[in-house]
């Protein structure tokens, strides 16, 4: 099967290409965040014809079993209500997104970090839940690490403040999304997926929110993606307009 393009793998607000027949659109975000928002909105003008080629995803020969030992399969979700917490410092490279206390007296919390370490086994694990085919893990361990921003968010379980209050186990991966740039102009956002099990949590928006502050205090001013036509609306909401000035995304097609 040839090489599958970006997408994105976070419940109802995301939507897997492999999903989809209709063709990707390029977006960009053009203008800074305010408040909640990332930007201003500009009316579609070009579909992308299709997505073949990306750094990460390219040749994607059979791999083997991830059947890797991962102490973080020992955390749970939970069946209790989460909650959201208020975001009081949103330049912050670490944040606690929402909270579960449980009936045990533990307390489960979703976090969110930039330029934490992933472990590749872990990433291809989160994508084998969302349904997307597997890679070579090693191509995957050069994408992380050549990545110019990776966004993840962990699930831990804290203990009881009665039992000391520490990790009950090791974290766990539940989302992810990364960037590649050029380090001074420009970045495309790829890989955006979030856990099925803690999906409706507005999880997957809050983390390409961060992200995007991230880049731009890091002075990226022209931050692109692609989105399948059904969710560019939901791009629209965080400021990214669809081929604005009428810029087409172009593809070599290996075997054309």
């Amino acid at each position: 099967m040839a090489a599958l393009a970006p997408r994105c793998a976070c419940g109802a607000t995301f939507s897997g290409a492999a999903a989809h027949s209709a063709p990707p659109r390029l977006a960009r975000l053009t203008a800074p965040l305010s408040g909640s928002r990332a930007g201003r909105l500009a009316a579609p003008s070009h579909d992308v014809a299709r997505r073949k080629s990306r750094p990460c995803r390219g040749g994607r020969q059979p791999c083997r079993a991830l059947d890797t030992p991962n102490q973080s399969s020992a955390v749970e979700v939970g069946s209790a209500p989460w909650v959201t917490l208020p975001c009081d410092d949103p330049l912050a490279d670490e944040l606690v997104l929402v909270e579960q206390q449980r009936a045990d007296g533990r307390r489960a919390r979703v976090v969110y970090r930039n330029g934490a370490e992933v472990d590749a086994y872990d990433l291809e694990n989160l994508c084998r839940k969302v349904g997307w085919p597997s890679r070579p893990i090693g191509k995957v361990e050069a994408a992380l690490r050549n990545s110019f921003l990776v966004a993840s968010l962990h699930l831990e379980v804290l203990e009881s403040p009665e039992n000391g209050g520490g990790l009950a186990a090791e974290p766990r991966l539940v989302g992810l999304a990364r960037a590649t740039s050029d380090h001074a102009f420009n970045a495309t956002i790829w890989d955006v997926l979030v856990d099925p099990e803690v999906q409706g949590q507005g999880l997957g928006r809050a983390m390409l929110e961060h992200m995007v502050r991230t880049l731009l205090r890091r002075e990226i001013g022209n931050i692109t993606l692609f989105a399948d036509a059904d969710v560019v609306g939901f791009y629209q909401e965080l400021g990214f307009e669809a081929d604005p000035e009428g810029i087409k995304g172009m593809f070599w097609l290996a075997g054309m």
